[in-house]
């Protein structure tokens, strides 16, 4: 019913927006409607020129190819032949379960990072960060800001190290108290410091001084790292986006969403223990972890370089095996 007006217009000859022209153009007016708005392009554009501020402003139609982005080395052959590299001015995730292998890629990037005589910033998120198997790995620690967000756990802090008044981040579970306000104590004290996890990288990625910044939220429950709002890791993009930054974020599971440029899943394929008692002897009853192999996958890459494969494996060896 709705559709008679128009069948019935176009039966009686009127005009229709779907008829064609009724003479159609030659070429020759065809050609000089083109350079006519060819000519109104150029004077438009020269009247942008004109203005100082909008001297730098170039037509997308002219613009070039987006560059790729300055790869640097993570320490590791394979996650090298794998992604390329660490993409400087980039946001790239590294996710997989507990034992996956997050540290010790995390560790090998610092270390090359560090040597190579750039200033680093790990914004530990969960407080797991160790100094020693840091330097053991190679990190050369002058060169490194470690963030700690929080304070530590109540059981892990001396009765006389602790402050008169507690800070708002710090929050004791009373004694008796029922296991869902203790719940609910805990999702506060992941909320709080995820809030000052966002606020730090914040102030770290306008600072514009540091080769790698490094968020490490491998051991954040993913029901508080999911609650990290999507415009956060958008902002995080654009501040680190045209600078000599790399932005490196650890997790269980991707959280960034279409804002990261690499997606790198790790898991621990085989571990091999080595009853090597003769460095330990005080160890004797007990087995010391050799090294782990770990299986490298490659969800997602926006970056202009087209990997020739998606999985790769390497070994991550204890210190103590040489």
């Amino acid at each position: 019913m709705s559709a008679s007006p128009v069948f019935s217009s176009a039966a009686m000859g009127r005009p229709s927006i779907f008829s064609p022209p009724s003479t159609p153009c030659s070429t020759a007016e065809t050609v000089a409607k083109k350079k006519a708005a060819t000519a109104t392009t150029a004077e438009i554009l020269a009247q942008v020129g004109a203005i100082s501020k909008l001297a730098a402003v170039v037509p997308a139609s002219r613009l070039d190819i987006r560059p790729a982005p300055e790869m640097v080395s993570s320490g590791i052959p394979q996650v090298d032949a794998l992604t390329g590299g660490i993409a400087r001015g980039c946001l790239t995730e590294i996710c997989g379960s507990a034992s996956s292998g997050r540290t010790s890629v995390l560790l090998s990037t610092l270390a090359c990072a560090t040597q190579r005589g750039e200033v680093c910033a790990l914004v530990d998120a969960s407080d797991a960060f160790d100094p020693a198997s840091a330097a053991a790995a190679g990190v050369e620690m002058s060169r490194l800001l470690w963030v700690r967000c929080g304070e530590k756990s109540p059981s892990r802090n001396p009765v006389a190290a602790r402050p008169q008044v507690p800070p708002a981040s710090y929050q004791e579970v009373p004694s008796g108290i029922s296991p869902v306000a203790e719940n609910k104590s805990g999702f506060r004290r992941w909320e709080s410091q995820l809030g000052q996890m966002l606020k730090v990288t914040d102030l770290l990625l306008q600072s514009h001084g540091f080769g790698m910044i490094a968020l490490d939220l491998g051991d954040v429950p993913m029901s508080s790292a999911r609650k990290i709002p999507l415009a956060s890791w958008f902002r995080f993009r654009r501040a680190v986006e045209n600078t000599p930054t790399a932005l490196l974020v650890l997790e269980q599971q991707p959280i960034a969403g279409s804002c990261s440029s690499v997606l790198l899943k790790l898991s621990g394929a085989r571990s091999q223990v080595s009853g090597n008692r003769a460095v330990h002897p005080e160890l004797a009853h007990s087995e010391l972890l050799d090294h782990i192999e770990i299986n490298a996958q490659l969800l997602c890459s926006r970056l202009e370089r087209k990997p020739m494969q998606s999985t790769a494996s390497f070994k991550s060896r204890a210190a103590w095996a040489g």
